[in-house]
């Protein structure tokens, strides 16, 4: 029995190596943060993400993609002034695709769960930095991606995703007792991601 699972390992070790890419990414993100409060008016903002991943694929129709990526995320709210909301997370992202190699390209779609940490906010408020904000701002977030990619000849993929959030974006115990406490209610962001992606 021992040596049977050890027979497995090797070739599952064997194909994994020969079916494996090294990749870097990157691309445009836009995300706005839907309110639960009515005078709230999020609108989108727009950054970018760049980051490393690495492909192997499981057999002929699946493929599993983690990625270490750096994300922007912001977003404007409009309450009788001007709020800008940005975060920006280092993220861990556990792609699973499913598609179908069609030779000289293999179109899928993918879900993407993703972990992150916040290494630092920026949050203005009638155009002003906000300590208060900034110190109120959730560090960790968690979420995922759903969407459809193309992959060209093995080594460049275009893939279009649209991510949420959990949870809300500020901690409600930091604000209760200020002037700003109708924002916590503020969600967390949601949006569009376009990522182009090079494997070696």
């Amino acid at each position: 029995m021992k040596k049977l699972l050890l027979t497995l390992a090797l070739m599952l070790g064997t194909l994994t190596a020969a079916n494996a890419q090294f990749g870097i990414i990157g691309g445009w993100t836009t995300a706005k943060a839907p309110s639960t409060v009515g005078d709230l008016l999020p609108k989108n903002a727009s950054l970018f993400h760049a980051g490393v991943a690495y492909k192997f694929e499981i057999g002929p129709f699946f493929a599993l993609q983690p990625a270490l990526v750096y994300q922007g995320k912001a977003t404007y709210v409009n309450q009788q002034s001007s709020l800008y909301s940005r975060s920006n997370f280092l993220e861990l992202e556990l792609g699973t695709q499913v598609g179908i190699d069609l030779l000289a390209l293999r179109p899928y779609f993918l879900f993407e769960p993703f972990i992150g940490v916040d290494l630092g906010a920026l949050n203005k408020l009638n155009g002003e930095v906000s300590q208060v904000l900034n110190d109120a701002k959730k560090k960790f977030e968690y979420g995922f991606g759903v969407g459809a990619g193309i992959e060209l000849v093995s080594h460049i993929q275009i893939s279009v995703q649209w991510f949420m959030n959990f949870g809300k974006l500020y901690d409600s115990n930091k604000l209760v007792n200020t002037d700003l406490n109708s924002l916590t209610n503020l969600r967390n962001y949601q949006g569009v991601k376009i990522t182009l992606g090079l494997f070696f």
